[in-house]
């Protein structure tokens, strides 16, 4: 069924819709999004360009003060549009929104949500990107919303209800950066952007919204402040936060592979880490002299030791097992391996950057330094995009995969294979250096 049928009348069009004629000069869109809603008002195809707002969150500006009241209110703010001559409600697509600032903030809805929450009070028309070549003002009537809601019932959710577009290389071509060491550090979050379908060269970042960034942060990671959001940056800033026992087990083939040609076997691996695993355990007891001082070392019991050695013994053979199956997938070369897991926090650190000044946890200019560090520290660890991939998608799937090759390891995959392919990918266009 199409709109047209949906309506039965021509009242419902947007105020002032009509194609644009041939000869007006193209526009850019900032982002798939625009451009789509553009493409869409130069047909003058209503019925597309209500489908690309289905599918996208609409963000509104909410004052700082509403938002971060205990009952988090989300207030209807109209202004006044001449071309309309009433008041109206200003949404804007991910791609149309201003840098974050203090106040206010931007919170992100489906269309399918306006057409639920709107009351009979409210502003009778909702103008989408106000002043942009992809404007379009749209009768927020009964009629009008049924339509809103018609067309948000027939795209693909996540569940909170939330457009889904995983899986998706996005970007800005407009108001982000494309190449230069800036791009290059943001450009490590792509993996998991890929994965949610987010804009990786986003530096002014807003996310899903003010209140899905800020729920993001505490429900992932435990923050809720500013404080909380600047110790997680450090420590991923200083790969702090990767598994000890990876980097070890790691650690220890990476100086057996200096001395053995090839793949180092795993046994031998494993008989190695068991000796430097022992000989530590036996140092941790002894009389040590520090700036403190003379200290005499805390022994472990025989039964810590085992549980440790046997820790170990099973990592490696984790790590290995993933890492064939990684050269069986493409993601790994033959006869490579992964030296850190390190990219995993790099590749956080970049994203926790954005995610914090999204949360208004930081300010844009400590955000853009934060992803700085981030690129610089990967360059010293890793020699190419795709080395840092192995060692991102090594250290995700130990987190969370157990050993399961399901959606964590499947999904990271398919986000690898669309980074390594796709042209327009920052990986095959951004030089990895030193």
């Amino acid at each position: 069924m199409g709109l047209w049928n949906t309506t039965g009348t021509a009242g419902q069009r947007p105020v002032g819709w009509a194609a644009q004629p041939a000869a007006v000069a193209p526009w850019q869109g900032p982002s798939d999004v625009e451009q789509k809603l553009y493409e869409a008002r130069v047909r003058g195809d209503w019925d597309a360009y209500f489908h690309v707002l289905a599918e996208t969150r609409l963000f509104l500006a909410v004052p700082r003060a509403n938002a971060d009241a205990e009952t988090r209110t989300v207030p209807f703010t109209p202004y006044w549009n001449p071309q309309t001559g009433t008041p109206c409600l200003a949404v804007f697509t991910e791609g149309m929104l201003p840098p974050p600032a203090e106040d206010p903030v931007f919170c992100g809805y489906s269309l399918g949500w306006y057409a639920r929450v709107w009351e009979p009070g409210d502003p009778p028309y909702l103008v989408v990107n106000p002043g942009s070549p992809c404007e379009a003002a749209i009768p927020a009537n009964a009629a009008g919303r049924e339509i809103w809601q018609w067309h948000a019932e027939r795209v693909s959710t996540s569940g909170c209800g939330c457009p889904n577009r995983h899986g998706r290389l996005r970007a800005l071509h407009a108001g982000g950066p494309l190449h230069g060491p800036l791009a290059h550090g943001l450009a490590l979050t792509a993996l998991l952007f890929v994965d949610n379908g987010e804009l990786w060269n986003a530096m002014a970042y807003h996310g899903g919204g003010y209140f899905h960034e800020k729920d993001r942060l505490k429900e992932w990671w435990g923050i809720t402040d500013r404080e909380g959001w600047r110790r997680a940056q450090e420590g991923l800033l200083d790969a702090d936060m990767v598994s000890g026992s990876w980097e070890f087990a790691l650690g220890v083939r990476r100086a057996m592979a200096m001395d053995f040609p090839g793949l180092v076997d795993v046994e031998h691996w494993r008989r190695t880490a068991e000796r430097v695993l022992r000989r530590r355990a036996e140092q941790a007891g002894e009389v040590r002299i520090t700036l403190e001082g003379v200290t005499q070392g805390e022994a472990l019991s025989e039964e810590e030791v085992e549980e440790y050695v046997a820790e170990i013994h099973q990592l490696i053979g984790r790590i290995a097992r993933y890492e064939a199956r990684f050269r069986a997938d493409g993601l790994l070369a033959e006869g490579a391996y992964v030296r850190t897991a390190a990219a995993w926090d790099h590749g956080r650190a970049a994203g926790m950057a954005r995610w914090g000044l999204a949360a208004r946890y930081c300010t844009l200019h400590e955000a853009e330094e934060a992803v700085l560090r981030a690129g610089i520290a990967a360059k010293a660890a890793y020699g190419s995009w795709e080395e840092f991939s192995a060692g991102y998608v090594l250290a995700r799937c130990l987190h969370f995969d157990e050993e399961k090759f399901g959606k964590w390891y499947e999904d990271a995959l398919a986000a690898h294979r669309i980074l390594t392919t796709d042209p327009a990918s920052p990986w095959l266009n951004i030089p990895w250096g030193r």
